[in-house]
């Protein structure tokens, strides 16, 4: 094989992402479609309500197992066939401290960003053995690797992907599925963007690059491992975080 293999899917290849309705989800979605790559996304019914495109919308809350394959099978079911699932969804507001934290608000997160994408991955099994060209990708946090004071629960949950990710990589390497995770870090969202500088700018400090990560940063990231150019790359993560956390001792001597 000559040449240079393409960065993005391939024209015609059929996703599903979850979280879709906003932020990294919904970006995504509208790079698939310039890419005219068919794709439906899965959100909360609250959020798909809202959204501008909720035509390509299925409604579920994917930490009930029976709704996550339920809203699975109506987006297959809606494409024909599935190729590449990513799972973008996840609950990021709760804060407490460890110490205090409420048993029902951790198991809740638990189950929005950790059972959720397997309870997905699961249901959409079949449908990607059949591809030429399976590929899951689902999205982490560098909380994971790090730390997150007061997002026990979040940071937990996103380290749970890590380890699933591996462990579906090899499980499913027999049907071809490469599984990999994007590690994103503080997102250039409104949300980061509204923070008031106090707080913002020693988050910017711990970065090398010294800045946020754009959106369209983890979207490429994604899109690059559901390529062809990416088809030797499976159960890896891959941070994509300004270089957040590296050991900048000695730098300035």
């Amino acid at each position: 094989m000559n040449g240079v293999l393409s960065p993005v899917p391939a024209p015609g290849q059929k996703v599903v992402v979850t979280g879709a309705a906003g932020g990294v989800g919904a970006a995504l979605m509208a790079a698939l479609r310039a890419l005219d790559c068919p794709a439906i996304g899965i959100d909360r019914p609250e959020a798909v309500r809202s959204a501008p495109d909720a035509d390509q919308l299925v409604e579920a809350d994917l930490s009930d197992a029976g709704a996550a394959h339920c809203a699975i099978t109506a987006a297959i079911d809606r494409l024909g066939e599935l190729d590449c699932l990513v799972g973008a969804a996840a609950a990021v507001a709760t804060i407490h401290r460890a110490r205090s934290f409420p048993a029902d608000a951790f198991r809740d997160d638990v189950a929005s960003n950790l059972l959720s994408q397997f309870w997905t991955a699961q249901a959409a099994y079949c449908s990607l053995a059949q591809s030429q060209a399976p590929s899951l990708v689902m999205v982490s946090s560098i909380g994971a690797l790090d730390g997150l004071p007061g997002q026990a629960s979040y940071a937990a949950s996103k380290a749970g992907i890590l380890g699933l990710v591996r462990t579906l990589a090899v499980e499913w390497a027999e049907a071809r599925i490469r599984v990999n995770a994007v590690v994103p870090g503080l997102i250039a969202t409104p949300k980061v963007l509204a923070m008031p500088d106090d707080i913002r700018r020693p988050l910017i400090a711990n970065t090398v690059l010294r800045r946020l990560v754009s959106v369209d940063e983890i979207v490429s990231s994604i899109a690059f491992l559901l390529s062809p150019a990416a088809g030797a790359i499976t159960g890896q993560s891959i941070r994509v975080d300004a270089g957040a956390g590296l050991n900048t001792v000695g730098l300035h001597r």
